[in-house]
């Protein structure tokens, strides 16, 4: 069964409170750099990153793929083929926003900051997520920024999709 949780305005909505919330916290952009984590963080990342460039803030945008950092990477049988990783920047003393479509066990956002760590040491990494999956947590990990708070259970999942023909969040059981 899947039921639409989110529609594209409402999307769109709450896409325009993260990007405001964002400049609460990082007025002076220049020193920030948004990354999505591969693959599905991405089209959120170009999206808050379009946001703001509206507003005309200077921002650095980039991708991260966290495939080989994973604590499952040796589990599957399935290979692995890294994505396109675009992250052409150092993180030296940055403020970082990682953003990523679901928050879920937080592993995939310990992989991330492993992965990071590749790049530089930033000054600071705070987390972005657009659906916060609450009481599903592995690992002590939150959100600084939060598109919208599902109560799931473990078993359903959460499935953001932005597509040129539809944005939608859907909850899948």
């Amino acid at each position: 069964m899947k039921r639409k949780i989110l529609n594209e305005k409402k999307i769109n909505i709450i896409l325009e409170r993260l990007s405001n919330e964002i400049l609460e916290n990082h007025f002076e952009t220049k020193n920030s750099v948004l990354i999505g984590i591969q693959p599905r963080g991405i089209e959120l990342c170009k999206r808050l990153y379009h946001n703001l460039k509206k507003l005309n803030k200077d921002v650095q945008m980039g991708k991260l793929d966290i495939s080989f950092y994973r604590d499952d990477f040796r589990r599957s049988d399935k290979i692995i083929t890294p994505s396109n990783m675009d992250l052409n920047i150092s993180l030296e003393n940055k403020n970082v926003i990682l953003v990523d479509d679901v928050l879920f066990t937080g592993r995939t956002v310990r992989s991330a900051f492993e992965a990071l760590l590749s790049f530089g040491r930033p000054k600071k990494i705070e987390l972005l997520a657009f659906v916060d999956r609450r009481f599903c947590r592995e690992l002590p990990i939150q959100a600084d920024y939060v598109g919208i708070e599902v109560d799931t259970l473990e078993n359903e999942k959460v499935f953001v999709k932005f597509s040129q023909t539809e944005k939608s969040v859907y909850l899948a059981s």
